[in-house]
């Protein structure tokens, strides 16, 4: 594993400690590097149960991964609605309400793509 490798692992598992200890539910990785035009190389999918619940997994995330790897997201979109981005360039994470993350089905969506569930 080289150094790029090395620091997208921990990029990932930072994230995921950040949703679980958040209370996120149902995580996933999807593993996007072998889809060619992937806009990124990994998706990091999860539900929260309220948007207030949506709101603290996102914050926690921005708030980790700036002081733990000095890194500030390079987009943020949907912050007030049901579905939140945060966009990291290599890795994209996407929180959703359950209703939210079952009509836009993005793990069906990505089917190719490798999918890692993430025990709670």
């Amino acid at each position: 594993m080289n150094f790029e490798e090395k620091k997208l692992k921990e990029k990932i598992e930072l994230i995921i400690n950040t949703i679980q200890t958040k209370g996120g539910n149902e995580i996933v990785s999807v593993n996007l590097k072998s889809i060619e035009n992937s806009p990124c190389d990994f998706f990091i999918i999860c539900n929260g149960n309220s948007n207030r619940q949506i709101q603290a997994i996102a914050k926690g995330i921005e708030e980790k991964t700036l002081e733990n790897l000095k890194l500030k997201a390079w987009q943020k979109e949907g912050l007030k609605s049901d579905w939140i981005l945060l966009d990291y360039i290599d890795v994209v994470i996407h929180i959703f309400k359950p209703e939210t993350r079952d009509f836009y089905d993005l793990t069906g969506l990505w089917g190719d793509a490798e999918v890692k569930n993430i025990k709670n």
